[in-house]
C-alpha cells in the first residue's frame, strides 16, 4: 500500500461529513382541519363509501368510452403535456451532473512538446531543443465537499427535479379535466341545437298552420305575426349553437393536438355517462397529497438547501488536482523503466473578505420565505378549490329537482294553452308565453345537468385525481 492510500480513505470518508442545510420541517398548514359545514354543504363532504379521488385512475372516473378516446388521445399528442414531460428530463439530467460534482472527473491526457531556445537565453550558452513527452491519468480541481456546499447544491437539484416531476403531474390532471370541461361543453351545446332545431321545427309547423288560417280569415293577423317572431328567434338559436358547438369542436381539437374522429365526439349531454362519486376525506390533509401543494413543498425544500450552500461558503474550500502517468524526452521512451511522473497540488481557499458571500446567505434567507408563503398560499388555494366544489355539489341535487318539476310543469302550462288555443277559448300570447316558459325552462335544465357534470369533474380534480 502507497503512502497516498491513507490519504485517499481519509478523504472519503470526509466527503461523506454533514453539511449545513437547516433542518426541515413541514410547515403547519394554514387552513382548518375540516372542511367548512352549513346549508350549502347539506350532503357532507364526501360519500363514506367513495374512494379517495388520487386512487381513482381517470379511466375509472370517466366512464363514458367516447371520452375515454379522446383524453387518451390528448394525453398522447397534447404538446402543452409533451413540454412538461421534457421538463422533467432535462430537470432529471441537471441532476446528474450536480450530483456528479460530488465525485472526481478523471481524465486521461497525452501531451508532447518541443521549443528551441536561442543561445542567449539558454544556460549553456548554445541554442539548444527541449521536447516533452507525457501520458497521465488525473484529476483536474475537484472540490473536496468538507462543509457540504455541493451536496447542498446537489439537494436543491434533487429538489428542483421533484418538483418538475409534480408540476408534470399537474399538468396531466389539468389536461385530463380541461378536455372533459371541453368535451362537456360540447355535448351541452349539441344538445342545445337539437332543443332549438326541434323548437325551430314545431314553431314553423305552427306558422304555416296559423298562415293558412289568416288566409282564410280565421284568425287575426297578430296571431301570425306572433308566432313569426318565435320562429326567427329559434333560427337564431339555431345558428348561434351551431357556431357554438364548432367552437368546442375546435377547443377540443386544440387540447387532443390532433383531429377528432367524428365518432369520438358527444350527441349530446343526455347521452354522456354519469360521473361517480368521490370522497374528499373527512379532513382537509388530503390536499398535501396534490401535486401543485407537493411542487411547492419541494421548492420550499430547494431554497431550504440553498441555505446550507450560502453557509458552506464562509468556510474554505479545498479542491485537488493531481496525475500520475509517465514523462520522457523522447516519445519512445514513454513506458520505458524510470519515466513515472506524478503530482499532487491540493488548494485551500479562505474567504477573508468578501461582502458578496453575506448578501448571498440573506437571498437565500429571503427566498426560502418567498417559498414558504408561496407553499402554504399553495394550499389555501387548494382548500378554497375544493370548498367551493363541495359548496356547490352540496345544492345541485336541490337545483336539479327544481329544474325538473319547472320543466314538467311548463310543459303542462303549454299543452293546456295550446288545447284552449285550439278550442278557442283562449289567446295565441298565451300559447307564445307557455311555448316560451317551456323553452327556457329545457334550456336551463341542460344547463345545470352541465354545472353537475362539470363541478364533479372539478372536485375530482381539486382534490388530485387524474395523475393516474
Amino acid at each position: 500500500m502507497t503512502r497516498t492510500t491513507p490519504t485517499l480513505l481519509t478523504l472519503i470518508v470526509l466527503i461523506a461529513g454533514c453539511t449545513m442545510i437547516p433542518p426541515y420541517q413541514r410547515p403547519e398548514a394554514p387552513i382548518p382541519d375540516g372542511w367548512p359545514s352549513g346549508p350549502s354543504y347539506k350532503n357532507g363532504p364526501s360519500d363514506p363509501a367513495a374512494a379517495a379521488a388520487d386512487d381513482v385512475p381517470w379511466q375509472e372516473f370517466f366512464t363514458d368510452e367516447r371520452l375515454q378516446a379522446v383524453i387518451a388521445a390528448a394525453l398522447e399528442n397534447n404538446r402543452d403535456l409533451r413540454a412538461a414531460a421534457l421538463n422533467v428530463e432535462r430537470a432529471r439530467a441537471l441532476y446528474r451532473i450536480q450530483r456528479a460534482e460530488l465525485l472526481p472527473a478523471v481524465d486521461a491526457v497525452g501531451s508532447g512538446n518541443k521549443q528551441r531556445v536561442p543561445h542567449d537565453l539558454s544556460g549553456t550558452g548554445r541554442s539548444e531543443t527541449f521536447e516533452q513527452y507525457r501520458a497521465e491519468l488525473g484529476i483536474a480541481s475537484w472540490e473536496i465537499d468538507f462543509f457540504g456546499r455541493v451536496r447542498s447544491l446537489e439537494q436543491r437539484a434533487l429538489e428542483e427535479y421533484l418538483g418538475t416531476e409534480q408540476a408534470r403531474r399537474s399538468a396531466r390532471i389539468l389536461l385530463v379535466s380541461e378536455v372533459a370541461y371541453a368535451y362537456l361543453t360540447l355535448a351541452a351545446n349539441r344538445e342545445n341545437l337539437q332543443l332549438a332545431q326541434s323548437t325551430l321545427a314545431a314553431q314553423q309547423a305552427s306558422y304555416n298552420l296559423i298562415r293558412r288560417r289568416f288566409e282564410v280569415g280565421i284568425v287575426p293577423e297578430l296571431d301570425l305575426r306572433q308566432v313569426q317572431t318565435r320562429v326567427d328567434t329559434a333560427r337564431v338559436d339555431v345558428a348561434r349553437y351551431t357556431e357554438l358547438a364548432a367552437k368546442d369542436e375546435n377547443a377540443l381539437t386544440l387540447l387532443v393536438g390532433a383531429p377528432v374522429p367524428a365518432d369520438w365526439l358527444p350527441e349530446g349531454l343526455s347521452a354522456v355517462a354519469a360521473l361517480p362519486d368521490v370522497s374528499a376525506g373527512t379532513t382537509s390533509e388530503i390536499l398535501l397529497r396534490r401535486p401543485d401543494v407537493l411542487q411547492a413543498e419541494s421548492l420550499l425544500k430547494a431554497a431550504n438547501a440553498d441555505i446550507g450552500a450560502a453557509r458552506a461558503a464562509f468556510f474554505p474550500r479545498i479542491s485537488l488536482t493531481t496525475a500520475v502517468g509517465t514523462a520522457s524526452e523522447q516519445l519512445s521512451g514513454l513506458f520505458k523503466s524510470g519515466s513515472l511522473a506524478w503530482n499532487f497540488t491540493p488548494v485551500v481557499v479562505m474567504p477573508i473578505f468578501d461582502p458578496r458571500i453575506w448578501a448571498a446567505l440573506d437571498v437565500s434567507e429571503v427566498q426560502q420565505q418567498i417559498a414558504l408563503n408561496q407553499y402554504e398560499g399553495a394550499i389555501q388555494t387548494a382548500f378554497r378549490e375544493v370548498a367551493d366544489a363541495l359548496a356547490r355539489r352540496g345544492t345541485m341535487a336541490e337545483q336539479m329537482a327544481a329544474q325538473q318539476s319547472l320543466v314538467d310543469a311548463t310543459a303542462a302550462t303549454y299543452r293546456l294553452s295550446n288545447a284552449r288555443y285550439e278550442k278557442g277559448s283562449d289567446i295565441y300570447l298565451n300559447v307564445l308565453d307557455a311555448q316560451r316558459s317551456l323553452y327556457s325552462a329545457q334550456q336551463g335544465l341542460i344547463a345545470i345537468r352541465l354545472v353537475k357534470l362539470v363541478n364533479q369533474v372539478r372536485l375530482y380534480a381539486t382534490l388530485g385525481g387524474g395523475a393516474i
